[in-house]
């Protein structure tokens, strides 16, 4: 089977019309309906039903077409991986970052494969973790650090990092001068708390909350986390959010939640189903060996 040929199929396959194939291919119908029953031939089998208006794929059908779809993007991979070896690796890697930890893991990553790249670039665009998934879909940027939980139906990812979740007070606060550095879940059950303002967060602290027979006192939600300081300091209530959220204040206290499983992971995630371009992949088998 020729690639030619292969693509040629994968351009039916996806049609299910050959008039419409044979114009996206910019060939002529004859030829391409020529070819289709030669590689059918070839493989001594039916790729699709013909009907009068339209084709249906048949199960050897379905089959060739995932496989053929592997070898086309194969090859185009190797062909591309053989011209970056001629340039050297180049290009710009855009990136979302989400707030709290994912600028100190990534900026590693980044030094280091700039040291071992010098003419890559990198553009680097930060955000919530909703925000950063909706640049993804659009295609405003490749690859994002975000929070979990996250869609694994929509994106490949792996773990880089995790972080204890937080709880910042008020000095006025009577929780702030309980003894040590920690806190206890069931202590902030009649708390007012503020929290991020992603849903899937939200969720997981009511999750948190019904293990001790409780419901979160949720006054405030926030996207920035700048400003989790300003607001725990006014007395509004108690901030549940990742410790690098801390901003340097001496109007508030810093408690870390000492309960099993209270922190957020940190993802390194891209679209499942979307072709990237060498210089992400490069950049993401790069990531893995640095784990």
């Amino acid at each position: 089977m020729e690639l030619r040929v292969l693509k040629y199929f994968v351009t039916v396959a996806e049609e299910l019309n050959i008039t419409r194939a044979a114009e996206k291919l910019n060939i002529s119908q004859p030829p391409l309906s020529n070819q289709i029953r030669a590689l059918e031939d070839e493989l001594d089998t039916v790729l699709f039903i013909r009907g009068k208006r339209h084709l249906q794929l048949t199960e050897s059908g379905k089959l060739l077409y995932r496989h053929a779809k592997e070898i086309l993007n194969l090859s185009g991979k190797a062909s591309e991986e053989i011209k970056l070896m001629g340039k050297g690796v180049n290009g710009t890697i855009s990136i979302g970052l989400v707030e709290g930890s994912a600028p100190d893991i990534a900026s590693k990553w980044i030094e280091l494969f700039i040291h071992k790249y010098p003419d890559v670039k990198f553009r680097i665009m930060d955000g919530n973790s909703d925000e950063l998934i909706e640049r993804l879909r659009s295609g405003l940027i490749n690859l994002a650090v975000i929070t979990s939980p996250y869609d694994q139906t929509l994106l490949n990812g792996f773990k880089v990092g995790q972080e204890k979740m937080t709880a910042f007070m008020s000095r006025d606060n009577p929780l702030a001068s309980q003894v040590g550095d920690t806190i206890e879940l069931k202590d902030l059950k009649d708390q007012r708390l503020i929290v991020p303002s992603r849903e899937a967060i939200i969720t997981m602290i009511y999750k948190w909350f019904k293990e001790v027979g409780s419901e979160p006192h949720i006054v405030c939600r926030m996207d920035n986390y700048l400003d989790v300081a300003a607001l725990a300091g006014c007395n509004i209530g108690v901030s549940l959010f990742p410790r690098t959220s801390y901003v340097l204040n001496q109007s508030i206290v810093a408690k870390e939640i000492v309960n099993s499983g209270r922190y957020v992971e940190y993802m390194f995630v891209w679209l499942k189903g979307k072709p990237l371009p060498i210089i992400d992949e490069t950049f993401i088998d790069f990531v893995k060996n640095q784990l």
